[in-house]
């Protein structure tokens, strides 16, 4: 293929966006389930773990198959789907129907943010292009949190908004190559290479599923330790998420600036170190102040250090498909979060379920670190170069066109 440009790529931006719009609204999502519908908290955690598996499945699913569908046709089929789903969930309370609708949803989800993880993982700077996909995710989630407490009760509403932004995101596809332009030229089908770097990818795909579930065990909680031991209204939440989330936005565009400068391993291995400690602050506390500490550090330092991550499962192949199964593999842990933190916080409580998701996290980091050690002293894998032919003349005549100037040149000339 050609070089990558180092220009934002703006679709597979808002493409971004879009399929982890979900995940990053699950606590206020499973919460209006809680309170909107006639479930209880294990159940509503459940269908929030419902969603996200569909759209775990779908990046497995698809993570080699979207140069051969075509990227635009796999995201207006993600993005319709996404419409379809959420969509009929927000307008229905019927429980089944909610459900149905969370999965179709959840994997249309899944298949916008395949799409995206192939394309940018294709980038000359594949952290920049993430850098700037998390920064509009948390824009844009933050924005939700502050306005979805004002706008009534009801459980449709957080998903009325991910599928109005997914609707919203249909006309950028119309910018994404087709399946014939993605597709390898006549003679080369067989030329892409298989998995490289086995080891450090599997063993980075093996480590995500529990790392984001200890993330999403307490995000998919936080709304209700909140509510029930912070004793805090829900507006008063929703500023403290919506806080939280500028906070991460800030930390992004941080990440952004500094780029790869600092590697992969210091910011992966440290940042799940602190993000172990907000963990445990925000799961023990029973007030406005340390809830407010542990959410808001531990939004500043997750989306960084998921940037990190993205970045790091990019590098190990130029063709994205380590960044699809890492990233499905993080959907895994993602969708097992919601239901994992409402067990772990009916049997124990949650200072209790904080400090086990914040020992999980310690262990879990030294592998991904180590995985990230060993990418930094390898070298990076071979792209490779498109071959345009060129009509060029014979060797005789390029020299007696290109002959050097002066009086013998004029002479054979004119004798010729």
């Amino acid at each position: 293929m050609s070089a990558p440009r180092s220009t934002t790529p703006w679709p597979l931006v808002a493409l971004f966006t879009a399929g982890y719009l979900a995940p990053y609204l699950l606590p206020t999502v499973v919460g209006r389930l809680d309170s909107g519908l006639p479930v209880s908290a294990t159940e509503a955690g459940a269908i929030g773990s419902a969603l996200l598996l569909s759209s775990a499945a779908a990046g497995f699913l698809l993570a080699a198959r979207v140069a051969r569908i075509g990227p635009r046709t796999l995201a207006r089929a993600g993005l319709a789907l996404a419409v379809l789903g959420y969509g009929g969930a927000a307008l229905t309370t019927t429980v089944w129907a909610v459900v149905t609708g969370a999965v179709i949803g959840g994997f249309g989800s899944g298949t916008a943010t395949a799409v995206a993880a192939t394309g940018i993982a294709a980038r000359r700077e594949p952290h920049r292009a993430t850098t700037a996909g998390l920064l509009g995710v948390s824009a844009l989630a933050g924005a939700v949190y502050l306005t979805v407490p004002h706008l009534g009760p009801g459980h449709g509403l957080p998903l009325a908004a991910i599928a109005l932004t997914a609707l919203a995101v249909w006309p950028l596809t119309g910018r994404l190559a087709t399946a014939a332009a993605a597709a390898p030229r006549p003679g080369r089908e067989h030329a892409r290479p298989r998995l490289p770097h086995l080891r450090s990818g599997l063993v980075l795909a093996a480590a995500m599923p529990c790392w984001s579930m200890a993330q999403n065990s307490l995000w998919g909680v936080s709304g209700r330790i909140g509510l029930s031991q912070a004793h805090l209204t829900e507006a008063t939440v929703g500023v403290v998420f919506a806080v939280g989330l500028g906070a991460g936005l800030l930390g992004v565009v941080g990440a952004g600036a500094l780029g790869p400068r600092l590697g992969h391993a210091l910011p992966i291995g440290a940042g799940t170190g602190l993000i172990a400690v907000c963990i445990a602050v925000s799961a023990s506390a029973t007030g406005l102040a340390g809830f407010a500490v542990g959410e808001i550090a531990w939004n500043a330092c997750y989306p960084i250090v998921l940037s990190y991550v993205i970045g790091l499962a990019a590098s190990l192949d130029p063709h994205g498909r380590w960044a699809v199964l890492v990233g499905s593999a993080s959907s895994l842990g993602t969708a097992a979060g919601p239901l994992t933190g409402s067990v772990l916080a009916a049997q124990a409580g949650f200072p209790a379920m904080g400090a086990v998701l914040a020992a999980g996290l310690l262990v879990i980091a030294v592998p991904m670190t180590a995985v990230a050690m060993r990418a930094t002293r390898r070298a990076p894998v071979a792209v490779e170069v498109l071959e345009i032919p060129v009509d060029a003349p014979p060797l005789s005549a390029r020299r007696s066109a290109y002959d050097a100037a002066g009086p013998l040149s004029a002479g054979r000339a004119a004798s010729r």
